[in-house]
């Protein structure tokens, strides 16, 4: 008997020991945030504002990222998922860890990493080493946050706990989800397995104002004329209904200013103005005044948008009839004023050197001008992307020598779209989606490849869905369902 209660007290020590040691390894929220401040600085979406594929990419694992710190935080929350993230960095320091990682078009590092940890301090500290970020600091935020000093100095490494602790007091080893959490890879069918019930609760939810997003976006269109309403960010729907009521109380309050909008499109976006397409710009942080004065110039805007088209086929002209282009979903969101201003430079540039192209010896090549490029290259599109700063003659020699491949890439980029279409409406009603759509960051290809294997599935979870192609799994907040392009089966 006296064995026996030995036994249990000296279990009951143990455990008392576990939690001194769980707390020296705990960070605080605020600690949290101050430590991952670098990481914060090398990715917050508000510095890749010249370069939207990545902010997007940025943005949404910004919110994956902190619904996983919010639930670290909650007392009791024990049902932790491997949560994989993927940031376009800033700095270009080399990476020594093993995370994925590349570089995209613009020069960004993309680092790909899995979150698996239980505790705010191996997060903070996986996080960092992920980016190649110094973890130096965090060790004395570590140090002023902990109330137990004394377990600290007295356990200085992790103890691993037998088996049969865990067996007689009933609690989980992490150490054992940890290895079936590695052991196991995210699959298509069990994440929509996990998943699916909350989203369509959220779907469900959602559904009232959904409608009335709807009934507002085609009742401003019609009064208005538009030719489209569009927003530049993937905001919720409530956010969305917000910003139309917005602009239907400026109709009822200043019909006369809205007089110039017939046939244009209206983007809700982060700065107001018209855009190098031109689309009008309403900034969601402005209020009324500054929507009201855009509204006002827009004779002026479309005076300016006239002299820029001029000034595209005044730059076609001088490089044998090529056609220079804006692309939206691959090129930073400019003003008009920002766009000809760019034109302006490189055109006359290109008149001072009086380059030897034959007239409409390019007709039907296009071309996109960069600032932030310093050498001409060719896009899987088909479409040359040319640095504002090229060197005239290697500009020549560059498109003499790429022409021909850039009309076999613009002939198989519209086969492409064309078989993209063909396959996103094929799965919409093979799957009875409500809505099959894309991330702008998802290219043609990699769409095509996404939608053949999705045919290829028997996916029951999807229907009457709003299903979005992305480069991660999320349940948005509307629930709408993301999957990666490249998913698993």
């Amino acid at each position: 008997m006296f064995c026996c209660l030995r036994t249990v007290r000296r279990l009951w020590l143990d455990k008392i020991l576990l939690q001194c040691i769980r707390q020296s390894r705990t960070l605080s929220g605020a600690d949290a945030i101050n430590a991952l401040r670098p990481f914060y600085f090398a990715v917050h979406p508000d510095f890749f504002g010249q370069h939207p594929k990545e902010r997007e990419v940025n943005e949404n694992s910004l919110k994956r990222l902190n619904g996983y710190l919010e639930n670290l935080q909650k007392p009791g929350f024990r049902s932790f998922k491997p949560t994989q993230l993927t940031f376009y960095v800033r700095e270009r320091e080399p990476n020594s860890s093993n995370v994925q990682e590349s570089f995209s078009a613009s020069g960004f590092r993309a680092v790909s990493f899995t979150l698996h940890t239980r505790d705010l301090l191996s997060t903070v500290l996986d996080i960092l080493n992920s980016c190649s970020l110094s973890t130096e600091h965090v060790q004395s935020l570590n140090g002023n946050s902990q109330p137990h000093k004394e377990a600290k100095s007295t356990v200085n490494r992790p103890i691993k706990w037998d088996k049969t602790y865990y067996s007689f007091t009933g609690f989980k080893d992490p150490e054992e989800d940890l290895e079936q959490a590695q052991r196991v890879e995210t699959t298509l069918l069990s994440w929509l397995d996990d998943n699916a019930a909350s989203a369509v609760k959220k779907l469900k939810k959602s559904l009232p104002l959904r409608k009335e997003l709807e009934r507002l976006k085609i009742e401003l269109s019609h009064e208005l004329q538009l030719s489209d309403i569009r927003w530049q960010r993937s905001w919720g729907i409530a956010h969305r209904c917000s910003q139309l009521h917005s602009l239907g109380r400026l109709v009822q309050q200043r019909p006369e200013i809205l007089e110039n909008v017939k046939g244009r499109t209206v983007v809700f976006t982060d700065r107001s103005g018209m855009s190098a397409a031109g689309h009008i710009m309403l900034g969601t942080m402005d209020v009324h005044h500054h929507w009201t004065k855009i509204f006002e110039r827009l004779p002026n805007y479309y005076k300016l948008q006239k002299r820029l088209l001029l000034l595209e086929d005044r730059i076609s002209q001088l490089l044998g009839g090529i056609q220079v282009i804006y692309i939206e979903e691959l090129q930073p969101l400019l003003t008009l004023e920002e766009y000809f201003e760019t034109l302006n430079s490189f055109y006359n540039k290109l008149r001072d050197s009086r380059l030897p192209f034959h007239p409409r010896s390019l007709r039907g090549l296009q071309m996109i001008l960069e600032s932030d490029r310093y050498a001409p290259s060719l896009h899987e599109l088909g479409h040359f992307m040319i640095p504002t700063i090229c060197d005239p003659a290697a500009l020549q020699w560059f498109i003499f020598a790429k022409a021909q491949e850039a009309r076999e890439n613009l002939k198989r980029k519209e086969e492409m779209m064309l078989r993209e279409k063909e396959l996103i409406n094929a799965s919409t009603e093979r799957f009875s989606l409500d809505r099959l759509y894309k991330e702008p960051s998802v290219s043609s290809a990699q769409m095509v490849d996404c939608c053949k294997r999705l045919l290829e599935e028997s996916l029951p979870y999807l229907q009457g869905m709003h299903l979005c192609i992305s480069h991660f799994y999320s349940v948005l907040q509307d629930g709408d369902l993301c999957i990666p392009w490249n998913w698993k089966n």
